[in-house]
């Protein structure tokens, strides 16, 4: 067979005949068949008693900021841009960090070291926050913050950003010997992408980090732009693919009242070593104060979360609320006003009272 003659053989007949040579393929060898043995690490298969003893041996999953986030979990806290995330994250952390509870969660685990990733605030940004003319706020040595460093390329030996990243965070919390991670956001973490692939990838990596080190990791993440502000907060609003709160231990979001700009309530979303405290019926208002040198929520109270959805009453009352103000700062009186817009004069007054 041709096949077999020597190649400078074959390359002579070619340019006798007058057409290139063209090498015959060779067949690729067959792979070898895989070993059975080698996935038996795969699943590990005991009785239901069996892990039922296991079960009871494991010490309990103690509360960090009561039942919204424990011990050993990967934690999801989303959250429109501007209604506090990082305030209540930065809480959180030094809270765990002091041994101290956010009152009324219950806080059950002993002081921690908390490493904080900042992909979001400047130092002077971060000082603003926890300054005050009689002083700045003391922080214990337990909460560690870290500021990203951006690069303009990635190390070849790594295969992507999020591998890049990952690194890093290992590196830096075997440093520090941290027990707790606290990422604000994960957008920054993602590089902005939305991929669902890139999401799978990034939260497989997240649970391995928290499973090989022994953490509890609270990830901060965005509700989409356009999200309706009359339906309640659900695990649909979490911004990207819904892959990161399918891989969630844990998610709780915060919410803006529609009956007052500066009021905020938190939801539980999703929950495993808990029931669900704080849902559609239950949610926990809050405010954002600063009493003294620390920036934080006040917590105020519960409510049924549909009190604080925006129904097209509320949106009626805002817009009259605007058209009230212009009327009355172009000079108009409050009997004026009624006439102009077909509202009840002791209405325009109260519309005018809440404008102040």
């Amino acid at each position: 067979m041709s096949s077999q003659r020597p190649p400078h053989i074959e390359q002579l007949r070619a340019e006798a005949r007058g057409y290139p040579l063209r090498p015959a393929k060779r067949s690729k060898p067959a792979a070898p068949a895989p070993d059975p043995d080698e996935c038996r690490y795969v699943f590990t298969v005991f009785t239901g008693n069996r892990w039922m003893e296991l079960g009871e041996r494991e010490p309990e999953s103690k509360m960090l900021f009561g039942e919204f986030w424990h011990q050993g979990e990967l934690c999801i806290l989303f959250a429109d841009t501007n209604v506090g995330k990082s305030v209540l994250a930065v809480q959180i952390g030094n809270s765990i960090a002091l041994g101290k509870p956010i009152a009324p969660f219950a806080l059950r685990a002993k002081p921690s070291t908390v490493l904080y990733i900042d992909f979001e605030l400047t130092a002077k940004q971060f000082y603003q926050r926890y300054t005050h003319p009689q002083g700045n706020y003391n922080f214990t040595d337990n909460f560690l913050r870290a500021q990203f460093n951006p690069i303009t390329e990635i190390p070849g030996n790594y295969r992507s950003y999020d591998d890049y990243i990952i690194a890093g965070l290992e590196y830096r919390i075997k440093q520090v010997k941290a027990t707790v991670l606290i990422i604000d956001n994960i957008t920054c973490l993602r590089g902005g992408t939305e991929n669902a692939a890139v999401a799978l990838s990034l939260m497989q990596n997240l649970k391995a980090l928290k499973t090989d080190l022994n953490l509890s990791i609270l990830v901060l993440a965005h509700t989409p732009k356009r999200r309706n502000p009359g339906s309640p907060l659900s695990a649909d609003d979490l911004h990207g693919s819904k892959l990161l709160i399918n891989f969630a231990d844990s998610a709780f979001s915060i919410g803006t009242s529609s009956t007052d700009h500066h009021l905020r309530y938190l939801k539980q979303i999703k929950q495993r070593s808990t029931a669900q405290v704080y849902g559609d019926d239950n949610v926990c208002l809050c405010r954002i104060q600063k009493p003294g040198n620390f920036l934080q929520f006040r917590f105020q109270g519960n409510s049924p979360e549909r009190l604080h959805l925006r129904t097209r009453n509320t949106l009626n009352r805002e817009l009259l609320t605007q058209k009230v103000a212009e009327l009355s700062a172009k000079g108009l009186s409050q009997r004026q006003i009624s006439r102009e817009l077909h509202i009840a004069l002791g209405y325009v007054n109260k519309l005018m009272k809440k404008d102040v």
